[in-house]
Parts: structure tokens; C-alpha cells; sequence
């Protein structure tokens, strides 16, 4: 109902005069409001307030009168049935002092209430009390209400009060403010923050009022009050609140705007850095979450006039401002620049307040819809999202890290720093075209085919694992009315990749855009709904991985926006997408719709990479995108385990060096031959070189001898320490099998029951890969032995058609395959004696 009327008491003395004097001078009267749904409550409260002023002037003209000029009877007027009363206590009255002896007021809260009226609400105010200044009271009538109605009346009420001034921080928000706790509570706040930063210039002639600009900021933070609210710790709640600040909050100051000068580049990057870094610029307790910084060129001008030397800097606090919010703060500053107002419509009417606490919007129809197919509408709701994410994780360990290419490790009780690493390459034009033509032709969305791509990246520089899953930041707009409100709406959904490596690229992109398409209808599903279904898991390594889709659509810099009749172009700043270093890797790919050409940054953690490290990983990256999409071969068709990381570079160093055919003495040598007469032509040439370390030909064929004569006598059968272990193994006339001590257990005990080896060459670092049912030689003892017969070598006879060594396959296809190469060496290698 949008007209109502309504009873207030009011005490009715309106005479100075009459202020002194005992009696009873109390009024009733009617106060009616037309009022319109589309108001914000400042309106209302505006609205109201004028309302009251015009009753009270004339609060003297008695109840009966008004009945009487209406010609209405009191026995059945509705507004004397539903009354409102405020009353405040003087702070004088709280106590009585007679002949020296003090009495103090008795309070009556908990005694019976006489129902005067069908419904009343009394507001009581008592200036003199410390901690309980505001109380409420709602009396019903027994003859209308049931005590259990009149306590859902009062607990809507007291909600509704508190949507209104004061409400929990959102789940976006609470991550910020808990990571900021946590970083404070281990000395790590000065290098965490949540700047969200834009420069701006004006274009070479244009200028701008900076009292005109100070004018327009203030319509705009009293329209966004999120741009005005402060996040405080509630002790009682134990959670953080959030409440919208009036001028008086904040001493009448909606808007400040600091300025200064430059004169060097040097100076100028120093300010830009101060901004984008130093976390001292905000504060949350008391809402200072936005503000203006202006930067005169040489000196500040006098006559408040910016010119195209000058820079303007808007800057945000990301607990109430995401990128999206970027777009809207323009389009009202532009608006009320030029007008010197700031209309409203229907979409921007809800406050970011009211509908950012776990989606309040559906918090709101839960608990105030009176229809109950709503409510059930909306339980349906936050059901089917809470069992589809919970299917969705089903058996995946959500603490278990991707087997990504560290270079080093983070210990458990280490935190994450700000030490980051950014590489970043240009699709090119070609690359472009051909990505952007395949998602054209095959109707994909670019977000969902470098995804794909990511996800086939993942795969192989995690040496083929199969289950994945990543973090993916989400807008969560999703709703028309909200993408008219500034303020921090994303979100942070799981993102799995269960994948086939028998699957081709068109199988794992329909996987992928199945996948996408169904976490996203449910990404409004806050993350700590998601992570408290998996209460055990202490800290899940999906959100030390993230992946990103950029487009010039949700990307505020590099275009032109204007105020009033001037143009102002963005200054870019490097890295100004990572409000901080939130992850451990992230993969972002941006199409820049102007040129309409795309590219890709990988920012990693130096905690846990070396820059080498990512650079090798992003020409990998690159490397993966142009077999797909620009090389002449179909990679498209062929299963994604056969796709290569090897660099073209390496792939002509790795022919150059199996370019190995050269004419033989003799048609069939076995390898052990060939050595052994490369040692009598070469004795002293170098052999084998490893950082400062060398070995002659003499010298390795030694070595060699004193450990294949250990396996014949003891073992009779060994691999060895790479190349002394394999002329070992070869010359006992063994079957030579490298293992790699970077696998897990489980895989090397796989491996060694599947060649039924008998013995495992091992060294003081890897003698504990092995269980004890294993049998193992450590090739430190043996190679310090001295008093070795070397005529026995002789007794060992090896045919050039057995089997030489087994080398094994990465597994990319679930099992590792054995491949088994036989002692006839014309066709595998050749030792090149050094001219």
C-alpha cells in the first residue's frame, strides 16, 4: 500500500507558555503518506520529514475538529487503530533527590502493556543512557493478533532496521577484511592491498572546473553510498559490519580531494605507486573507501582550472568496488558534471546494502515474501546451487596442489608475500584471426575456448594430470539491477576439468563449455558456502590457481571517456589488473576489441618460481596456441596427450642431435664394442662433461669396469649413475632402465614390478625411494673399490639382438607403456671422440 495513515501522539504544547504547566494538553493526530516504491530511503526520510513539519504547525487544531470537518466518526476511524509515538526522556529526569535522599527511576520494560490500540509501535529515546540510547516497543491487541504473529511482526521489524542502518559485510567483502586481519596479525599488511586505481589525463586542450568536479564526486557518493559505508568489527555478532555514514558521520566532507604537484617522471611514478600500493590511503572503520587525487603539472593552480597537463586519479577500495562499478562512476560523473544533478531510475534504486549479503535480494524474499510460492521459489534455489557444487567436487582432494613446474616450496606455516612475477606475449595478428575465426565458426565463446586452451595447458605441464581444478573470478551481476550499482558483487567459483587424454581438442572444448556453462548458472552460490560443505579441507589449492577473461568490454583503461564536453584518455600502469597477489598462478587472456586482437599474462609468485621459470612456461603457452590454431599440421584432431611443449628451438637442437647416421667399420656393433673401442682410439680425450666435473675416456672406461664386474660377481645384473651405470649395466649384459627420482613411490614401485627387476642402482640421495622388499646397490660403495680382476669382464657375452635398455613413456595415456631397444648400436648413438 503506497497511501497510509496512521495515528501519532503528540504532546501539544506549542506555547512556550504552556510547557510549565501541569495538565494534559496530549493530541492525536492523523499523518498520512502518499509515498512512491521507487524512492531511495533518503527520499522517503525527506519526504516524512516535510510531512511532519507541515502537522506540527498546526498540531494545536483539535482531533475532533478534523473528525468533524471530514465527517467522520471516531468510533470507526482506521488511522486511531495504528498509532506511532516517539518519546524522549529528558536526561534530567532520570533520578529524584528529596531531603538528601536520591531515588532512582524503576524500570518498568518487562511489565504489562494496557493495549490502547489495535497496533501500536513506540520509539523511546533516552539520551542519558549509555547502552541502550534507541528501544522499540510493539504492543498488539489480543482481540486482532496471537502472540506468535506479534513476535514475527517484531523480529520483521527489528531485520528490517538493521538492513537499513547496519548489516554483515558480504562474502566478497569478509575475504578482504579476514585477509587483512590475518596479514596484520603476521606483519604483512604493509604489502597487501586492495587498490583499485585509474589515471586519467585530458586530451591536449580540453580542461576541466575542479570545483565543478568536486560538485559532481559529492552527487555521486550521496547517490552510491557504498562509496560512504565503513566496515567495522561487531564483537557481539563476531562478524563485520557494514554501515552507510551520513555527512555528519563524516564532519559534512562527502568528498575530499587531495592535490599536488610533479615535475619529474621520476615524482610522477612515485605518486602513481603511493596509490596503487599503499594501503594507508583507505580506511575501512571509517568509510573512507574512495578518493580524488589531483596532480597539477610544476605547481598547483590557483585558479582551479586542470589543463592536458594535469593528472586526475581515481582511486577505490575494493571491499566496495569492483571493475564493472568502473563504467557506471563514469557515466554518472559525466552526467553530473554537465547537469549539475544526478537522476535516478527504477534500476538504481536498490542499494548495494541491500542485496550484496549472501545475495540479499534472495535473503529478503526468504524471510518478507508473503507469498509462499517465493519463498519456496528461492529455497529451490540456494538448494539446487548448494547439490550442485557439492556434486561437483564429489571425490576431488580439494587440498591437493597441481603438480605445476615449482622451482621451490612454501612451508606450511610460510604465508603468501606480494613478490610477483609478470610475463606477458601478443597473440599476433595471425594467431588472432584464427582464434577468433574458430570460435566464430564453431559459435564458442572466447571465454570458453581459452579456457579449453588452459585447461589441455594444465594438463601438460602437470606431467598428464587428469582431474583438474582452478579458480575463476566471476562479476556476478546477473541480475539487471544490479549492473547499475557500484560495489563489490564477484564472486570465486571452482572450476574442474575431469579430461580424457584419448579426447581431440573438439571433445575437451565441448567438455569445458558443458562445464562452464552449468558453474555458472550457479555462480551466485557464495564460495563459503562452497568451501564449509568441505568443512575438513583447511586450505584448498584451487584458489592458488586462477584463470581470467578480459575483454575492453569490462576493462576500464586504453579508451577515451568524457566529462561534460572534455575527453580524458587512461594512462595504462602496468599490472593494474591484480588488485593484489591473490594467487600462485594465473593465467589471463585479454581481447582488446579495438584492434581485435588478443593476448595473454601469466603472473606467478616468486615465492614459489623463478622468473626463468614462467618465461619457459609462457613460450610454452604460446608455443600450444599456434599448434592449434595457426600450424599447418590438424593438432585439432589428434588426442591431447600428443600434443608437444617442445619448443621449436629445442625441437631443431633435439634433431641436431639424433642426426647420428655415420658409416661403421662394421655392419652390427653393439654399444659396449663401440665404447670400448673409442677408449683405445681416444684414451685422453674428454668423454663426459657435467658443470665442473669430467671424465676421460680411460677414466669412464674404468669406472665402468669396476662397477659392471660389482653386478656380474654380486648382482649380476645393475643401472648406474647415468652414464658410468649405463656402460655397467650393458657391459654385464643387463637390460638397462632409467628411473627418475622426481616420481612419487607409487609410480616407481609400478614401474619396477612391471620390467620384474631384480636389482635397483641407486645413490645416497634416491636409497630411500625404495621400500625394503626392493633390492638395492648404492653405486658410492662401489665405485671406491680399487682391487678389481678385469679379466673377468671377458666371461660376459652379449648378442647384438637382446635387449639393450627399456625406457618408458611419460603416461599421458594413464599407464606407462615399455619401449625395449636391442644392443645394435648403428641406429641409437655415437660417441663423438673430440678432435
Amino acid at each position: 500500500e503506497t497511501d497510509l495513515c496512521i495515528g501519532s501522539i503528540n504532546a501539544n504544547r506549542y506555547r512556550s507558555e504552556l510547557v510549565n504547566m501541569i495538565g494534559m494538553f496530549v493530541s492525536t493526530l492523523p499523518y498520512r503518506v502518499e509515498l512512491n516504491p521507487h524512492w531511495s530511503f533518503d527520499e522517503l526520510v525527506q519526504h516524512v520529514r516535510e510531512k511532519c513539519l507541515s502537522i506540527l504547525e498546526h498540531s494545536h487544531y483539535p482531533l475532533q475538529h478534523i473528525l468533524g470537518d471530514n465527517r467522520l466518526n471516531q468510533s470507526n476511524v482506521s488511522f486511531l487503530e495504528t498509532v506511532f509515538d516517539f518519546i524522549t526522556v529528558p536526561a534530567d529526569v532520570s533520578g529524584l533527590r528529596l531531603n538528601d535522599v536520591n531515588l532512582q527511576e524503576v524500570s518498568l520494560n518487562e511489565s504489562y502493556e494496557m493495549a490502547k490500540f489495535d497496533f501500536s509501535l513506540r520509539f523511546l529515546y533516552n539520551s542519558s543512557s549509555d547502552d541502550n540510547q534507541l528501544s522499540c516497543s510493539l504492543i498488539c491487541s489480543r482481540d486482532i493478533f496471537d502472540a506468535t504473529t506479534a513476535a514475527i511482526i517484531g523480529r520483521r521489524l527489528k531485520y528490517l532496521c538493521e538492513q537499513i542502518f547496519d548489516t554483515p559485510a558480504s562474502f566478497a567483502q569478509y575475504r578482504i577484511w579476514s585477509g587483512n586481519q590475518r596479514d596484520a596479525d603476521t606483519d604483512q599488511s604493509s604489502s597487501m592491498t586492495h587498490n583499485v586505481s585509474f589515471f586519467y589525463r585530458l586530451h591536449r586542450g580540453d580542461i576541466l572546473s575542479v570545483k565543478q568536479l568536486g560538485h559532481a564526486l559529492e552527487l555521486i557518493v550521496t547517490k552510491h553510498e557504498s562509496l560512504r559505508t565503513s566496515i567495522i568489527y561487531d564483537s557481539n555478532k563476531n562478524l563485520p559490519m557494514q554501515r552507510i555514514l551520513t555527512q555528519q558521520d563524516i564532519n559534512n566532507d562527502m568528498v575530499t580531494i587531495t592535490e599536488s604537484s610533479y615535475e619529474t617522471d621520476a615524482q610522477l611514478n612515485t605518486i602513481f605507486e603511493n596509490e596503487k600500493c599503499n594501503p594507508q590511503l583507505f580506511n575501512l572503520a571509517q568509510g573512507l573507501v574512495f578518493r580524488c587525487h589531483i596532480i597539477y603539472r610544476k605547481q598547483i593552480c590557483s585558479n582551479n582550472i586542470l589543463s592536458d597537463k594535469d593528472i586526475i586519479i581515481f582511486n577505490f577500495h575494493h571491499a566496495f568496488f569492483d571493475y564493472p562499478s568502473m563504467n557506471i562512476f563514469l557515466h554518472d560523473l559525466n552526467q553530473a558534471y554537465k547537469t549539475g544533478q544526478l537522476t535516478t531510475d527504477d534500476d538504481t534504486n536498490l542499494r548495494y546494502i541491500d542485496c550484496n549479503y549472501t545475495q540479499f535480494f534472495v535473503l529478503f524474499k526468504l524471510l518478507l515474501s508473503p507469498y509462499l510460492d517465493a519463498v519456496i521459489e528461492q529455497k529451490m534455489s540456494m538448494t539446487a546451487a548448494s547439490m550442485f557444487w557439492l556434486d561437483a567436487l564429489h571425490d576431488y582432494h580439494l587440498d591437493q596442489s597441481l603438480s605445476l613446474p615449482y622451482d621451490r616450496y612454501r612451508l606450511m606455516n610460510e604465508h603468501r608475500t606480494n613478490r610477483t612475477t609478470s610475463i606477458s606475449f601478443d597473440f599476433g595478428q595471425d594467431l588472432s584471426h584464427q582464434f577468433l575465426m574458430y570460435a566464430s565458426l564453431n559459435n564458442i565463446k572466447h571465454e570458453h575456448l581459452s579456457l579449453a586452451t588452459c585447461f589441455i595447458f594444465l594438463f601438460k605441464i602437470t606431467n598428464g594430470e587428469k582431474d583438474l581444478c582452478i579458480s575463476m573470478n566471476i562479476e556476478n551481476r546477473y541480475r539487471d539491477e544490479l549492473k547499475s550499482i557500484i560495489g563489490l558483487f564477484e564472486n570465486i567459483i571452482p572450476l574442474r576439468c575431469q579430461l580424457d587424454p584419448h579426447w581431440c581438442f573438439h571433445q575437451l572444448l565441448k567438455h569445458v563449455r558443458e562445464t562452464t556453462i552449468n558453474s555458472m548458472k550457479y555462480s551466485y552460490f557464495p564460495l563459503q558456502h562452497i568451501l564449509n560443505q568441505h568443512s575438513n579441507v583447511l586450505k584448498p589449492a584451487f584458489l592458488d590457481i586462477s584463470f581470467e577473461f578480459l575483454s575492453s568490454m569490462t576493462k576500464s583503461d586504453n579508451k577515451l571517456i568524457m566529462i561534460g564536453d572534455s575527453q580524458l584518455f587512461s594512462i595504462p600502469v602496468a599490472n593494474d589488473n591484480e588488485i593484489t597477489n591473490k594467487y600462485d598462478f594465473s593465467l589471463i587472456i585479454q581481447h582488446d576489441l579495438n584492434i581485435n586482437q588478443l593476448s595473454c599474462t601469466i603472473n606467478a609468485s616468486l615465492d614459489l618460481f623463478n622468473v626463468e621459470t614462467i618465461d619457459n612456461i609462457s613460450q610454452r603457452f604460446h608455443s600450444v596456441l599456434k599448434q592449434f590454431f595457426v600450424s599447418a599440421d590438424d593438432q585439432m584432431s589428434k588426442s591431447i596427450y600428443e600434443i608437444s611443449l617442445t619448443l621449436p628451438n629445442e625441437r631443431l637442437l633435439m634433431q641436431s642431435m639424433n642426426n647420428t647416421q655415420v658409416s661403421f667399420p662394421t655392419p652390427v656393433t653393439c654399444i659396449h664394442h663401440e665404447f670400448v673401442y673409442q677408449v683405445m682410439k681416444h684414451p685422453q680425450k674428454l668423454a663426459v662433461e657435467l658443470d665442473e666435473q669430467s671424465l676421460a675416456y680411460a677414466e669412464l672406461l674404468y669406472y665402468v669396469q669396476v662397477l659392471s664386474l660389482t653386478l656380474l660377481n654380486e648382482y649380476r645384473v645393475f643401472p648406474g649413475e647415468i652414464v658410468i651405470g649405463i656402460m655397467g649395466i650393458e657391459m654385464a649384459g643387463g637390460v638397462y632402465c632409467p628411473l627418475s627420482p622426481q616420481d612419487p613411490q607409487h609410480r616407481l614401485y609400478a614401474l619396477t614390478q612391471q620390467t620384474q627387476s631384480r636389482l635397483v642402482l641407486v645413490h645416497h640421495l634416491t636409497k630411500t625411494k625404495f621400500d625394503h622388499d626392493i633390492i638395492s646397490l648404492d653405486i658410492d660403495t662401489i665405485l671406491i673399490v680399487n682391487d678389481i680382476d678385469k679379466k673377468d669382464l671377458s666371461n660376459a657375452i652379449m648378442k647384438g639382438v637382446k635387449i639393450a635398455y627399456i625406457i618408458f613413456t611419460s603416461g599421458s595415456t594413464g599407464t606407462p607403456k615399455a619401449v625395449r631397444f636391442h644392443f645394435i648400436f648403428k641406429y641409437l648413438i655415437y660417441f663423438y671422440a673430440l678432435s
